[in-house]
């Protein structure tokens, strides 16, 4: 009985696309460049000669333009799978080469196509990479390297980076094949009325969610006392030749970034991080540091470590002002009274959060939550995020929630009143009611089909050889190029 394959391309677009847009945080050990041919053949016969049980493990099975895929390479994606938590029982060994395939014919022409990466934040990715592989194996590196039949940690962290480089050359690829396409109104209304009516998506219960926030005031003392001590920082380093990685390491509330000495990259053409943050950075000379400077998340100081074209290799700490006792027992106070003169009726939930509310990007609209996946007001029940669908859970249409204790990214304690605003019932697709989901899908759609031709087109124009049991794989994609 053949083999059989299933391209990417064939995989549910929903999940097709995630997958495009999403770059893979979790290594697959699946990513070596070939080297000459000629060499690979004598190499494997001289393998062969000398320990033929690894044949079957380390021959190649696949070449891809400038890549190889070998067959140890499908077994280490069924084992990155298993650590991910994914059940493979329905999993077939061509089901994964086929991925390779095209993973390998993404990269290769992302090199033809000269799009770079950023090696530095790759590296800076693989140490943390490292670290939630560490903490699954108990801090062992023993255990880890022989997880992965790696003799040294340096031929570990070497073979990571590559694998690391490749799949963010895939990606990248990926995105330059779709990034320009958009869908007219037009063509929403021809895809909707493309699908049968017996085949039309039907979306399920789905809410309208309102909320006012309200935040502990940070007071003018603890704002100063936060300057002071980055000016501090500063010099110390410039004065003393203390070391500022070492400061962000010790100091910095920037969680994401502290582990790795506050480093960030930014790129000019790629907005990254907020405005004033930018700013900044891109107005400092190497080796300068910067003064404090404010933004949404607290006071920064930035270090300009080097500038690499539109590339800007930073370092950064941020301290953010203490909330006082008093200023939190305010803000509850606050809050409380304004839950007090909705419930009478005294003001509605839409006029209160106009009033009152400190969150900016709800306040003009009543207080009304936007969904960030499809950007309208409508929340689907199945897919609302565990915590909000946790805290709305029990409330009646219009009935306004206890007071509520929550943080974010930028502030660790605030208060928030919750309300349903309107409930729609499960219902098949309506073209006015749905149009922005509509919109999604159609453009999903002719993303990949963009993606499709392009994968038949370079399939063509690559060098591509396949070799041994695989042949019999049942192909999707024009691989063997009907040979």
């Amino acid at each position: 009985m053949q083999l059989k394959t299933i391209s990417l391309k064939f995989i549910t677009r929903t999940a097709c696309f995630a997958v495009l847009f999403t770059l893979l945080s979790n290594p697959i050990l699946a990513q070596e460049i070939i080297e000459d041919e000629e060499v690979v053949s004598q190499k494997t016969k001289k393998e062969e000669q000398q320990n033929p049980d690894r044949i079957k493990i380390d021959g190649v099975v696949a070449v891809v333009g400038d890549y190889v895929v070998l067959d140890s390479d499908i077994d280490k994606e069924f084992l990155q799978l298993q650590q991910r938590g994914v059940s493979i029982a329905d999993i077939s060994r061509c089901e994964l080469f086929g991925k390779l395939l095209e993973d390998k014919l993404y990269a290769h022409h992302a090199i033809q196509d000269s799009i770079t990466v950023n090696e530095l934040e790759i590296r800076s990715n693989i140490e943390q990479q490292i670290s939630a592989f560490l903490e699954q194996k108990n801090g062992s590196m023993q255990a880890l390297l022989e997880l992965y039949n790696k003799d040294s940690e340096e031929s570990f962290r070497e073979e990571l980076f590559e694998i690391n480089k490749n799949i963010k050359l895939a990606g990248e690829m990926q995105r330059k094949i779709v990034e320009e396409i958009e869908v007219t109104p037009e063509e929403v209304r021809e895809y909707f009325n493309s699908i049968p009516k017996e085949e039309r998506p039907v979306f399920g219960t789905e809410l309208k969610v309102a909320q006012i926030v309200i935040i502990p005031k940070v007071s003018q003392e603890e704002k100063q006392k936060a300057i002071t001590r980055l000016r501090e920082f500063k010099a110390d380093v410039q004065e003393n030749g203390a070391s500022f990685t070492t400061k962000a390491v010790l100091y910095s509330d920037d969680i994401a970034s502290r582990k790795t000495g506050g480093l960030y990259t930014l790129n000019r053409k790629r907005p990254q991080m907020v405005k004033e943050f930018r700013d900044v950075a891109f107005s400092l000379q190497e080796g300068e540091i910067s003064e404090p400077f404010e933004t949404d998340f607290g006071y920064h100081i930035i270090l300009l470590e080097k500038i690499r074209g539109q590339e800007y290799d930073v370092r950064h700490i941020l301290l953010r002002p203490k909330v006082t006792d008093a200023a939190v027992a305010e803000a509850k106070e606050r809050i409380n009274k304004i839950r007090e003169r909705i419930v009478s009726g005294e003001v509605t939930f839409a006029e209160a959060a106009r009033a009152t509310s400190d969150e900016k990007e709800t306040r003009q609209d009543g207080g009304q939550l936007i969904n960030p996946y499809t950007q309208d007001y409508n929340f689907e029940l199945t897919k609302m995020d565990p915590e909000l669908y946790s805290q709305i859970q029990n409330l009646k249409d219009g009935e306004v929630s206890l007071v509520l204790q929550d943080e974010d990214r930028i502030n660790p304690i605030k208060y928030k009143l919750l309300m349903v605003t309107d409930r729609i019932d499960e219902h098949e697709a309506d073209f006015s009611r749905d149009y922005l989901k509509i919109k999604g899908l159609a453009e999903q759609d002719k993303q990949y089909k963009a993606i499709a031709k392009w994968q038949e087109e370079k399939i063509l124009d690559t060098y591509i050889k396949i070799n041994g049991q695989y042949r019999d794989c049942e192909f999707n994609s024009n691989w063997l190029k009907n040979q």
